[in-house]
């Protein structure tokens, strides 16, 4: 140790008035002080954190020791499960001396317990409620980092989301993409790729290779409809508990950049649709972010600037971020500044690229009394170094930590009692069977032969609404209308007010019910380049 503060005034540091998590107890010159508790305030975890560490020592545990908490204070959780062996957060633990011990040691009342979960995988790959996202929804900045597409060719694809809107072409799974960039590449559609500045032949030959090669490797599945709500993520169970949903990756532990970028899909969506909340007594969920650098790996500055936004805005929200990962080398410096809440496992210092990660970390931490080198490298598993935000909002003094024990199975639930969980959740018949409606690839199949347009989309209801009202506005003004026949006099126009005029047109009724219009598309397109749906 060195410097003058004492375990004491460390303790001081994690004793909140309100409503917070345990973590574990105070570690003071190589001695568990259980009277010392190391904690985060519940208001605080909106304030986004890191959960880093070398392979093995323990970071696993720490998310599930969080997320039971959080469940037992109302909160739901969001997890992603790369290794398959988060889904024993459903079923209660398993004592044992170990168990046993880690609890006396910190002064924690153990008891086996399991908490209310529902588990996805991505396109139904796996144990799990299939999450699917349509490809308008999921937006070519988000498709173009799962393709590993380069700028100009990112930037191209854009242009082609930008025509499929114009025409009204549906692009819901990837055979609706294909067939838009195969219809612009031929020689019926060369013309339309005229019409797109910036798009060449080339350019989109490269994409419609990358998107043939990539549904090739049973990519499909994960694209189409029924497209999930993210709002299921929020729910509560009957008891009040906050219900953890646990994403299995496990069956696409070898397509990285397709899962790292589904997740942040899951996060931008819920971005686009929950409402502003400002500061809260609690977060309305936390959101687990695990392996995080492979969202970072080869991403592009309008990727990584679209990143730092969302998670510096969705504290707003009411939606706390954690990434997890190695080192806090792994996450740019502009999204390591928005993680208020650290806890830091140990790290390894084996090799030059060891050190040099060992003494960034270092700096990233408040001034200590720790040698913070020696004590990262010294670290058991299941020990950690902590800092967090106050109730004030103010860094927490560094604190070693021994953390507790979770109080579900440290470790995953066999097959059959998962896919009988997934059987039985209410959500199962709404998102289990895959839907192929009307879209992009049929409307192409559809044209005429010979013809260079697309089909014009068919008029909508709201459309024909809105016409049919602008015809009989236009009736009722002109000097031959209704009343010059003898119908009794409508109330004019400007007596009513504008907001009954607006609110009763045709149009506002058809912007407000589609966002599947060109207009409702192009104008909440935002973030990343994904589209808002309709609730």
């Amino acid at each position: 140790m060195s410097g003058s503060t004492s375990a004491a005034d460390i303790a001081a540091g994690y004793a909140f008035t309100g409503p917070a998590l345990d973590l574990g107890a105070l570690l003071w010159d190589g001695k568990c002080l259980p009277e010392a508790p190391v904690r985060i305030p519940l208001p605080m975890l909106n304030r986004h954190g890191l959960v880093a560490g070398a392979t093995g020592t323990g970071k696993t545990k720490t998310l599930q020791l969080i997320a039971e908490q959080l469940s037992a204070q109302g909160v739901p959780v969001f997890l992603a499960d790369v290794k398959g062996d988060l889904s024993g957060v459903s079923a209660p633990g398993a004592a044992n001396d170990r168990v046993r011990g880690r609890a006396a040691e910190v002064g924690q009342n153990w008891t086996a317990t399991g908490f209310p979960a529902e588990f996805y995988a991505l396109g139904g790959l796996g144990h799990g409620i299939p999450l699917r996202a349509t490809i308008t929804s999921f937006g070519p900045v988000l498709l173009a980092k799962v393709l590993q597409l380069n700028h100009t060719q990112e930037q191209s694809l854009g242009l082609i989301f930008h025509y499929a809107d114009q025409k009204g072409l549906e692009l819901l799974d990837l055979k609706d993409l294909r067939s838009v960039v195969a219809f612009l590449t031929s020689d019926e559609g060369k013309a339309e790729l005229k019409g797109i500045g910036g798009l060449s032949t080339a350019t989109a030959g490269v994409i419609l290779r990358s998107l043939t090669a990539f549904e090739a490797q049973g990519m499909a599945s994960f694209f189409g409809e029924p497209e999930f709500d993210t709002a299921e993520f929020l729910r509560t169970a009957s008891d009040g508990r906050g219900v953890v949903s646990v994403l299995e990756l496990p069956a696409v532990q070898e397509k990285p950049e397709l899962f790292s970028t589904f997740l942040m899909w899951l996060l931008a969506d819920l971005f686009h649709d929950l409402p502003e909340v400002g500061d809260a007594d609690r977060p309305k969920l936390v959101f687990f972010f695990d392996e995080a650098h492979l969202l970072f790996n080869d991403a592009s500055k309008a990727f990584l600037d679209s990143i730092t936004q969302t998670v510096r805005l969705i504290r707003s929200k009411g939606v706390g971020v954690f990434f997890v990962t190695q080192t806090p080398k792994d996450v740019p410096g502009d999204v390591l500044a928005q993680l208020g809440n650290r806890v830091q496992h140990a790290l390894r210092a084996f090799t030059p690229d060891d050190q040099k990660a060992l003494k960034a970390t270092v700096k990233t931490f408040p001034n200590s009394s720790y040698d913070l080198e020696e004590l990262l490298t010294g670290l058991g598993t299941g020990e950690a170094v902590v800092t967090v935000l106050s109730e004030k909002g103010a860094p927490t003094p560094v604190a070693a930590t021994r953390l507790r024990a979770p109080e579900s199975l440290m470790g995953p639930v066999d097959g059959p009692a998962l896919d009988r969980a997934v059987r039985e959740s209410p959500l199962h018949e709404r998102y289990a069977q895959a839907v192929d409606r009307e879209s992009a690839f049929e409307k192409l199949a559809a044209r005429p032969a010979g013809s260079p347009e697309p089909p014009k989309p068919p008029e909508s209801r709201e459309s024909r609404e809105s016409r049919e009202s602008r015809e009989s506005r236009e009736s009722r003004e002109s000097p031959k209308g209704s009343r010059a026949r003898g119908s009794e006099p409508r109330r004019p126009e400007e007596d009513r007010s504008v907001v009954e005029q607006v609110v009763g047109s045709g149009m506002f009724k058809s912007l407000a019910r589609s966002v599947g219009t060109q207009i409702g598309r192009e104008i909440t397109r935002s973030l990343f380049g994904t589209a808002r749906r309709r609730r």
